[in-house]
């Protein structure tokens, strides 16, 4: 046996269990809700760790208040009912004293969830549920009572959906990890697994803290709320909807004992939501985190998919990794070309040569997408971005060409005189190099 292999991984802090975490003075807390002997119970701990008498917080007019304005400043879509934001809003009083009243007498019946399809990158269809308006203002102050309670036991490693924490926090995470050696990778991704998670485990990892039986039997009906899709109508026995208020909560609770396998098997990993990456030091640790996911994963009801987890040195060419949009490979980050292909195809649709709008109306259409995708993909290798600006000219080039009633697509050596790159500058065309250089002569 190699010394790779024999050398166990050290254990790695865990600050939220060490006191490092003060959630009284939390600033994303509903101090409504959450009053100041709360709070200090939330630090301290409660008896039995379990919470009691926590329904009525729901359905106190000033929480369904505070979460209608969250749902109000999400938006989103009408529901099975077809209320718009706009709708409710007209009538928020009488919505919200119905609410008051039918949550107080345990009477309330979630409405089912609307099912709608939303294309993915690989060509599939990714299953989106919409719940009404007044469910989502009824989920928002549910998780407004019992965020902080889960809050309080999950681990450093989570990111995804969690107050104060970002995606971009994780990439950063990802990208010290790496640096620091930690270079081989168990890239793993679950099989549908909104569509997967077990409402009894589920029920099961809520009720470890919380006692109150109205509250537990509201989230109980959440979990099987019916699903609706055009004429047809049933009831899900396992999951939970995607594009519901409570689900990502849910969805971090339930692989919350994933993130302590890992901590306790010394492993380095970052998670965000259902998407996550087991750092390691060689290969014979990542073949044990792989077979402790794995076996995680049986125990939960999840499968791994086969064709999207593997194990890799992310060092060499072929063997890198995604995460988040970006692919972490010989020592650099690069977009991966999922995302470069999403960007390509939202500059295609604001770029048709066939429109008829001014220049300055497509740039000042164009500049807040490309910024944003900048702003994001800002840390990907330095080459990535003059190719983009080249393409976007390229598309402006031929709309140009069509309104002088010329052929051809742009890209011959007289379309860069007659519009040279200067042309567009002028126009105020955001450039993603030029961005890039600016970045880096700031950090410099």
């Amino acid at each position: 046996m190699s010394e790779s292999e024999s050398k166990e991984p050290s254990v790695p802090a865990n600050p939220a269990k060490q006191g490092s975490s003060n959630l009284s003075e939390a600033t994303w807390i509903d101090r409504s809700v959450w009053n100041e002997r709360m709070l200090a119970a939330l630090d301290n701990g409660v008896k039995g760790k379990k919470w009691f008498s926590l329904n009525d917080k729901v359905w106190r007019r000033q929480t369904l208040e505070n979460a209608w304005q969250d749902v109000r400043r999400n938006k989103g879509g009408a529901g099975v009912d077809g209320q718009s934001i706009e709708r409710v809003a007209a009538n928020i009083g009488k919505y919200l004293e119905e609410l008051e009243e039918s949550l107080g007498t345990d009477e309330y019946c979630p409405e089912p969830v609307k099912r709608v399809e939303i294309p993915k990158g690989n060509g599939k269809q990714r299953p989106l549920g919409i719940p009404t308006v007044k469910d989502r203002i009824v989920q928002s102050a549910i998780k407004r009572v019992i965020e902080p309670i889960f809050e309080r036991e999950f681990e450093p490693m989570s990111y995804g959906f969690r107050p104060q924490k970002s995606c971009k926090e994780a990439l950063r995470e990802v990208d010290r990890l790496v640096k620091e050696g930690y270079c081989f990778v168990v890239d793993a991704d679950f099989e549908d697994f909104f569509g997967s998670i077990s409402h009894e485990r589920m029920m099961e990892k809520i009720e470890e803290h919380i006692s109150d039986g109205k509250l537990l039997k509201l989230l109980e009906r959440y979990l099987k709320q019916d699903i609706m899709k055009g004429m047809s109508r049933w009831t899900p026995v396992t999951g939970t909807p995607q594009g519901a208020v409570i689900s990502p909560l849910l969805a971090n609770l339930y692989l919350h004992g994933l993130d302590v396998k890992m901590r306790e098997g010394g492993y380095r990993m970052v998670r965000y939501a259902d998407d996550f990456v087991v750092m390691c030091r060689d290969e014979a640790e990542t073949k044990r985190a792989m077979e402790e996911v794995s076996e995680w994963a049986s125990e939960n009801g999840l499968r791994l998919q086969a064709e999207k987890t593997h194990r890799g040195d992310s060092r060499q060419k072929g063997q890198g990794f995604e995460f988040l949009g970006y692919r972490f490979e010989e020592g650099r980050r690069w977009v991966r070309k999922k995302s470069m292909k999403a960007l390509k195809d939202k500059i295609r649709s604001k770029t048709r040569r066939s429109r008829g709008a001014s220049m300055s109306a497509i740039v000042s259409e164009l500049n807040p997408m490309l910024r944003g995708w900048f702003n994001y993909f800002k840390h990907a290798y330095w080459r990535t971005y003059r190719p983009i600006d080249q393409f976007v000219r390229r598309r402006l080039r031929a709309i140009l060409r069509k309104q002088a009633k010329r052929p051809g697509m742009g890209w011959n050596l007289n379309d860069h005189r007659q519009w040279p790159n200067k042309y567009f500058a002028e126009a105020g065309l955001f450039t993603m190099n030029e961005a890039w250089q600016n970045a880096s002569q700031s950090r410099c």
